[in-house]
């Protein structure tokens, strides 16, 4: 999104001989400033495998969390099953963090070692 902003400025002549430094006004200048928003940095979510993390409990972590579908769940924990990890998601910074911290809380409260972690999108 681009906003621009247009600043007045009001242009004074000081009179250094008059004893009170009264200025007077002698004209005014219109400036355009233009302000680029920058995207924010992207994180991937990623779920790390481990030996003792159940499958459907991944699954189960995938929708509820990340809101992925059954089929889309089952994808993604096989990736993490087979390849040693998968991306859940891709997320703004403090959405990614967010999301980490309650895959790895919900995981210790329910005694599995599942880890997630984010890393930045290149």
């Amino acid at each position: 999104m681009k906003t621009r902003v247009l600043v007045k400025h009001r242009i004074f002549n000081l009179h250094m001989g008059n004893p009170h430094n009264e200025s007077e006004e002698v004209g005014q200048v219109i400036t355009e400033v233009k302000n680029k928003t920058k995207r924010p940095s992207l994180y991937k979510v990623i779920l790390l495998n481990d030996d003792f993390t159940p499958m459907d409990f991944v699954i189960s972590i995938l929708k509820k969390f990340f809101h992925k579908s059954e089929a889309e769940s089952a994808r993604i924990m096989m990736e993490v099953h087979s390849q040693g990890a998968g991306i859940a998601g891709i997320y703004p910074f403090e959405l990614a963090e967010t999301k980490v911290y309650q895959v790895n809380e919900y995981s210790r409260a329910q005694r599995y070692p599942l880890k997630c972690i984010m890393e930045l999108e290149e």
